[in-house]
């Protein structure tokens, strides 16, 4: 007898559903065990590749034949670690590597031409190892006499001292120049009185060409241009010499150098450091002072582009570049004919409160080939000083008539006064001034006794800076 329909139909459904869960179960059994052969898979390949095996059917890695970069000590280190005596502000610049040249390493200075205008010479290139012995015949003969020097002096100390000034970077540009033209040319020396005047030599750093013409340099960020107007009054204040050798002189290009030069002849300062042409340039112009022949020389370490270098019939500025060679062969001519032998330089980092290491050789280098006084700018601010071998060394005497940043540093700076005797050298005292828009400033008490402090710690080899400005060696 069959079974009935009904039953038979749940019997199918019951089967059906067997099946169906079966088929199920096969279905989640098959993934389950794919999932575990995959996860078995990349356990299996992750623990070989830290172990250093390659992964099969990957393209091995070359990590024994792989180059090495080498380790680069010449690199400079974390700028963020800062000296406790040193502002954060300063100290990422003061890390900064100074290019070896600038843009490209310069040709040959004495012989190196241009297509621009030539300036005829009117006699011919003296190499400066037969630099004229001649000494000034420009300078303010208030201070003291003038004559020609011997070619070999002969040096006595009879107890006279001379006693020079210097100063940091000069400008007479942009809002100064707006502020001159209301005040006159003589405002920034409103606190000086006759410091100046009453010394036996003045020199300061012309850091802009002085010019109603030229052509303004189209690869800079800041180029200056200063009115001749400011050149008598610098000169009435006691300015005797100026460096020209530094990274603005020719912002007017060649025209506003030469211009510069016939006004400062026109003013009656004297200037090293840049000239119509290198004989110009690298030589070194000579003083009477006291008794003694004081000799100064002019360089840059600091400009923008090789063809500023002077060349044989070429504008430009001395080079300190290519390990100063001529700079030193000027140096070592001057203190053949010199009791003292000043070098005004320019160099270094802007906004660094230490000097770095191509400074510290170049200064070394100049006082072996005979300089007693090193006089650095360009940086902006005030760096410590050094004593080496007897010789004093400023790093950099900051600004003194120049437009305001808004960085602090650069509102301290000084005037340094050099007491010098032909065999005892020099002496040192640092007189603190606040760098105003286009006027130095004087500190008070408190003021100046914390710059000195300040001083103390950024100097080299222990020299000490008492609270009165004092500076003595190590």
């Amino acid at each position: 007898m069959y079974p009935p329909r009904s039953q038979k139909k749940r019997s199918g459904q019951k089967n059906r559903k067997l099946r169906q869960r079966r088929l199920w179960l096969t279905m989640n059994a098959a993934l389950l065990l794919m999932i575990v052969i995959l996860l078995s898979y990349y356990f299996i390949n992750d623990r070989q590749t830290a172990a250093g095996v390659q992964p099969p059917n990957s393209a091995p890695a070359d990590t024994e034949n792989k180059e090495r970069l080498p380790e680069d000590k010449n690199s400079p280190p974390d700028s963020s670690a800062s000296p406790s005596d040193v502002p954060k502000e300063e100290t990422t610049q003061e890390k900064a590597k100074e290019p070896e040249n600038p843009v490209q390493p310069p040709k040959d200075q004495g012989t190196q031409n241009t297509d621009k205008e030539q300036v005829p010479e009117e006699k011919k290139d003296v190499p400066p190892t037969s630099l004229p012995n001649k000494v000034s015949g420009a300078e303010d003969t208030s201070k003291k006499d003038s004559g020609t020097p011997e070619a070999q002096s002969t040096v006595y100390d009879n107890g006279k001292a001379v006693t020079i000034h210097f100063v940091g970077d000069m400008i007479f540009s942009g809002k100064v120049e707006g502020l001159l033209e209301k005040q006159g040319y003589s405002y920034p020396f409103t606190y000086l009185g006759d410091t100046f005047k009453k010394d036996d030599l003045t020199l300061g750093n012309l850091e802009t060409p002085v010019t109603t013409g030229g052509v303004s340099a189209q690869n800079k960020q800041f180029v200056f241009k200063s009115s001749p107007k400011a050149l008598n009054a610098l000169h009435a204040a006691g300015m005797d010499v100026v460096n020209l050798g530094n990274n603005h002189i020719l912002d007017q290009g060649e025209v506003g150098l030469l211009d510069t030069i016939k006004y400062l002849d026109q003013s009656g300062i004297q200037y090293v450091g840049a000239g119509k042409n290198a004989a110009r340039a690298y030589e070194p112009l000579f003083f009477k002072r006291g008794g003694m022949t004081i000799a100064v020389v002019g360089c840059s370490r600091v400009y923008p582009e090789p063809n500023w270098a002077a060349g044989a019939n070429k504008p430009g500025v001395a080079s300190a570049y290519d390990k100063a060679s001529r700079v030193l062969a000027s140096i070592a001519e001057a203190r053949k004919q010199a009791d003292l032998v000043i070098v005004m330089a320019h160099w270094g980092i802007e906004r660094s409160l230490t000097p770095n290491d191509i400074q510290k050789k170049l200064a070394h280098d100049f006082v072996d080939a005979g300089a007693d006084l090193i006089i650095g700018g360009h940086p902006h601010v005030l760096q410590g000083l050094e004593q080496y071998k007897g010789k004093w060394i400023a790093y950099s005497t900051g600004n003194f008539i120049f437009t305001k940043s808004s960085t602090p540093s650069t509102w301290k700076t000084a005037v340094f006064q050099a007491t010098c005797k032909p065999k005892s050298g020099c002496s040192m005292k640092l007189v603190p001034y606040h760098a105003e828009l286009g006027q130095p400033v004087p500190m008070n008490a408190q003021e100046g006794s914390q710059l000195m402090k300040e001083l103390q710690k950024l100097s080299i080899g222990g020299v000490k800076i008492s609270e009165d400005g004092v500076v003595t060696p190590g």
